[in-house]
């Protein structure tokens, strides 16, 4: 059994990824004892999980595996500084009787940014014609050939916090907006000043850029699959900042191939867990794909947030023994 907020005199919470340093602060003016170690990635997490014996567990990227909820005596929760919860082995937290709660929403308006950053680059070519310049390639002939994007549709998988940021941008940009999800309504739609598909693949096929702002979940496990291309308008453009296991890499890179679909990725299946790394993915070597190396919450305003958010749930945690946002 683990302990709870009140049976500890004071809380030791271990941070094994970048934290603000005003969140480090507030943290231990809330009498906690801290230890931050950014450092740390999924083979190293257990070991320290094991020396320092933390009530609470402070994570953003870092993937937290099975090993860890059964190498200390006293964790009693997890917190991802996010929202997404699939890098965490949820089922072996429960059996432990381990509370897990995240931070949703708190990075909507950087995700939506980086979102638009991904479709911009994919209409104008801007990291391809970056390379030649670099190169010192002048090519303005050969890249003089976006499509623009007013008056174009743009079509939103997934209308949560993040969903809705992209779509007000859009409407922004002159875009036509349409949404699409599982639980969406009419009357939604209509709140959100944006139009309602019932159908995912009519959704595609009136698109000219198709955004995905869906949670990981075993229903959404490879959804842009050989059907979703083959539903997509050729040259049709497709970013994805929400997690790699929606995409199947290889009915996509057909479509790019194909069809002449752009991508837009910040996530991808098999990413590094944690900090730097060597990383591969057969679908950046093709034209047209381009990539961020999973930054869509990284902004110091969206840090910031999260942070604030983590610090209240550990509050909160410590003064009722309740973790708002559990999940």
């Amino acid at each position: 059994m683990q302990a709870t907020a009140t049976e500890n005199a004071q809380a030791t919470i271990l941070v094994a990824d970048t934290l603000s340093e005003s969140g480090l602060i507030a943290l231990r003016e809330a009498g906690c004892q801290v230890r931050s170690q950014p450092e740390l990635n999924p083979d190293t997490l257990a070991e320290a999980v094991k020396a320092y014996d933390p009530d609470v567990l402070i994570v953003r990227s870092t993937k937290v595996p099975a090993n860890v909820f059964t190498a200390s005596n006293r964790l009693s929760l997890v917190i991802r500084a996010g929202a997404g919860y699939d890098t965490i082995a949820i089922a072996a937290a429960s059996e432990r009787g381990i509370s897990v709660a995240n931070c949703p929403g708190m990075n909507a308006i950087a995700v939506a940014e980086l979102t638009w950053g991904l479709i911009l680059a994919c209409d104008r070519n801007i990291p391809a014609q970056t390379a030649d310049l670099h190169r010192g390639v002048w090519a303005k002939r050969a890249w003089s050939n976006a499509e623009g994007l007013c008056d174009r549709t743009l079509g939103i998988i997934g209308t949560g916090r993040i969903g809705r940021e992209v779509a007000a941008r859009g409407r922004g940009f002159g875009m036509k907006v349409v949404g699409w999800s599982r639980s969406l309504t009419q009357g939604q739609a209509d709140a959100m000043d944006i139009g309602f598909c019932s159908s995912l693949h009519n959704l595609l096929k009136m698109s000219d850029v198709v955004s995905l702002h869906v949670a990981a979940t075993p229903e959404t496990k490879h959804l842009v699959d050989a059907s979703f291309c083959k539903a997509l308008r050729p040259n049709a453009i497709l970013v994805n900042t929400t997690r790699g296991s929606v995409i199947d890499d290889t009915a996509l890179a057909d479509a790019v191939r194909t069809k002449g679909i752009k991508v837009g990725l910040d996530v991808y299946n098999d990413e590094p867990g944690a900090g730097d790394s060597v990383f591969s993915n057969p679908l950046l070597d093709l034209p047209g794909v381009y990539g961020t190396h999973h930054v869509g919450a990284s902004t110091a305003q969206a840090q910031d947030a999260v942070a604030d958010e983590a610090i209240r749930v550990v509050q909160t945690w410590l003064s009722t023994g309740d973790a708002p946002n559990c999940v």
